[in-house]
């Protein structure tokens, strides 16, 4: 009894011993990604939450100020309101129009027909291009005296049009930019697509559906969790909007473009108001969060998982 007591408590110690060198080797692959997380995200974002109940410059010692930089930026920022009212206005214009633009391309490109991945490329490969290099180019294309594209406007007959230094045209002129990235969600939708077994269309065949019908109540249901994904990343995206307004307009004309990020970034590294930076960013953050819970909240009553039959 004793030597079978004695055998159990052997190949006890031996599984802890199994589970522990498991769990360091566990811990020795993630640590990396904890070591940028917890260094290069976490700990910035709650040293920028302290600093912004201070007002700081980076130079001196930072004074607290209690809530004065969130008072302030509510009742005397004089740029505050019209940043968040730009930027309110290019998200609820770039995020659904890049949600219906990359399902209508990616079913366009759900065929099995000869050079199908040819378009795939092309339509995906522009996505590529972000940040500096995006802007410029489409800078020199929006150009009013030698861009492209009031050259071919003149060339069809069409009056040129000043689409980075008329105040009524430069943020959709950022908005028609921001669609060149459709390639990346549409490849999203292109991979749910596929996913969609063919029962479903062919007991649609069998009722008469046409492909207009086919879409709405077969296609569109099935890809809400996709869509959804995207609402999201694309919202998240949307508001941490800067390097377009920055390069391509400077928040001009008029502060059409200037956006609540670009605000953020001037009140830090211009006017050295760190503390204030850091509080508007907050606010930011706060509303960023709202809204995705609103989204996700919403999603029961319009979210479809094919696993449950259709519906939540």
């Amino acid at each position: 009894m004793s030597r079978t007591n004695a055998g159990e408590a052997a190949l006890l110690r031996s599984a802890r011993r199994k589970r522990w060198k498991e769990n360091l080797a566990g811990w020795f692959f993630v640590s990396p990604w904890m070591f940028g997380f917890v260094f290069l995200m976490l700990g910035p974002m709650l040293f920028s939450l302290v600093i912004s109940f201070t007002e700081w410059n980076m130079v001196g010692a930072p004074k607290f100020l209690g809530f004065d930089n969130y008072i302030r930026m509510f009742t005397s920022d004089p740029f505050y309101y019209r940043a968040l009212t730009v930027t309110f206005k290019y998200v609820f214009l770039t995020v659904p129009l890049q949600v219906v633009l990359a399902i209508l391309i990616a079913v366009l490109l759900n065929r099995a027909i000869v050079g199908i991945r040819f378009f795939r490329a092309v339509f995906y490969m522009p996505s590529l291009i972000q940040g500096v290099t995006l802007a410029l180019i489409w800078g020199w294309m929006f150009n009013d005296d030698f861009g492209p594209i009031n050259f071919f406007l003149e060339q069809a007959g069409l009056p040129r049009v000043h689409w980075l230094t008329d105040p009524d045209v430069a943020l959709y002129a950022l908005v028609i930019v921001a669609l060149w990235g459709v390639g990346s969600p549409m490849v999203l939708y292109l991979s749910a697509l596929r996913t969609i077994s063919s029962e479903y269309y062919e007991a649609a065949d069998i009722d008469g559906a046409g492909r207009i019908r086919k879409f709405f109540s077969v296609t569109l249901p099935l890809l809400t969790p996709t869509v959804l994904f995207n609402i999201i990343t694309s919202l998240i995206a949307s508001f941490q909007t800067i390097v377009l307004a920055f390069v391509m307009t400077g928040g001009g004309p008029a502060e059409s473009t200037y956006f609540y990020s670009l605000h953020v970034y001037r009140s830090a590294f211009t006017h050295f108001k760190m503390g204030y930076a850091s509080a508007m960013a907050w606010v930011m953050f706060v509303m960023i969060v709202l809204l995705t819970g609103l989204i996700l909240k919403s999603s029961k009553y319009w979210v479809h998982y094919e696993a449950d039959g259709g519906g939540r």
